[in-house]
């Protein structure tokens, strides 16, 4: 029988680290992509690029719902490791206490610069953070009207818990049903019906949930969203060990590519106004994005499992980095933007100065955080230390 180290080492699935860390990577550059288009964001650049929105929306059908997806198969190959009590604890730890921390000291300054910004607000900080941050309540209506204290773009972690604990009190009465259901949805999804099926899916959610339920990512009531995570997250849950899915997805990357582009295309001109808006072209249109969405996450699979599978330092790294530096973006983008404004940078000169000094700013959180013990949970790492005195590397989330 395999020991527990031979069988992480067996399972770990570099591709998929990889998968997550370009993904939380390209996460930076689309919240700085966010001070320069029209949708709504805490705070806006002087600066627009209209051409920037088409190359978002690029990304935007699939790299959540990825994210979620890798995160399901991660939380699969814990429950190898763990037992069903001891997996909740672990991910309870690894997710609630940076999020209490995060929307504690990390997310107020991205609130009060909302505020300042959008509203002249002029008292200072510590004023805003004790008088309306901890109000427990909605604040500044009914423009921005946000509820205090908040979670932010933390709001990945609050749904990420709530996935792993429903799945884990199903779990607990059904303890078969990972096995017995994944192995039943392997067979469904073999050939073509890997492309199509989960299409159908999330096609359905988005033509019907999505017009009655706009994102919201408030937890209550985000009905859309729910359904379309939690769809990534059980797939990739209960997939995790069917070994002949992941080598349908690298077999099938090519035409999944072919296939999200014509859909992505379909969409784009839609979403452009290139055609007149009729009732049968936006159901086409909501159709091709949702078909975009699963499409590409195959070719990104797909391709990741045949060209991403060298390991090495940097992947081990980055690995244990990612999470921190997710938890850290934000705020620093927010921070930076704002004392950016006024300056007379070119909106080149602007965003080169945002993204390094968001990296250099996560890079420097992390390393002092994994250095000091009681930081290594309020950013999401690990209280182990290794035998030879550095920090063990910890599983994805």
């Amino acid at each position: 029988m395999s020991t527990p180290q031979q069988l992480s080492a067996r399972e770990r699935r570099i591709d998929l680290d990889w998968v997550r860390i370009l993904a939380f990577g390209l996460l930076i550059f689309y919240h700085v992509g966010m001070l320069y288009v029209s949708w709504g964001f805490h705070i806006k650049s002087v600066h627009r690029l209209a051409w920037l929105e088409p190359v978002m929306l690029l990304l935007n059908p699939w790299r959540l719902s990825l994210l979620f997806l890798v995160s399901g198969v991660a939380s699969r190959f814990m429950l190898g490791k763990y037992q069903l009590a001891a997996f909740a604890r672990a991910r309870s730890a690894r997710l609630l206490i940076p999020l209490a921390f995060g929307m504690l000291v990390i997310v107020p300054p991205q609130s009060y610069l909302q505020i300042v910004e959008s509203l002249g607000y002029s008292a200072g900080f510590a004023d805003f953070y004790v008088q309306h941050y901890l109000a427990f309540s909605a604040q500044f209506c009914p423009t921005p009207c946000i509820v205090q204290p908040t979670w932010n773009h933390l709001w990945f972690v609050v749904y990420l818990w709530v996935y792993t604990m429903a799945l884990a009190g199903v779990l607990a009465l059904w303890p078969a049903a990972a096995d017995w259901v994944g192995e039943r949805l392997g067979r469904v999804f073999a050939g073509p019906w890997l492309l199509v099926l989960p299409c159908l899916l999330f096609a359905a959610w988005r033509l019907f949930l999505f017009p009655v339920f706009p994102s919201t990512h408030a937890l209550f009531g985000d009905w859309y969203n729910h359904a379309d995570y939690a769809t990534a997250f059980l797939i990739g849950f209960l997939l995790a060990r069917q070994d002949g899915i992941w080598r349908e997805v690298e077999r099938q990357r090519w035409v999944a590519l072919a296939v999200a582009a014509a859909c992505f295309a379909a969409f784009i001109l839609v979403w452009a106004g290139l055609f007149a808006p009729a009732p049968m072209l936006r159901w086409l249109a909501s159709s091709a994005y949702a078909c975009y969405q699963w499409l590409a996450m195959v070719a990104v699979l797909g391709f990741a499992r045949r060209h991403l599978t060298a390991d090495g330092p940097v992947r081990r790294y980055l690995t244990d980095a990612i999470f921190p530096y997710y938890i850290v973006h934000q705020t620093a983008i927010i921070v930076i933007a704002h004392a950016l404004r006024g300056s007379g940078l070119s909106a080149g000169s602007e965003a080169a100065l945002v993204i390094s000094g968001t990296a250099l700013t996560c890079l420097v959180t992390y390393e002092v955080a994994r250095r000091i013990a009681w930081l290594r949970p309020l950013f999401g790492l690990r209280m182990e230390a290794g035998s030879s005195g550095r920090i063990a590397q910890q599983q994805p989330a």
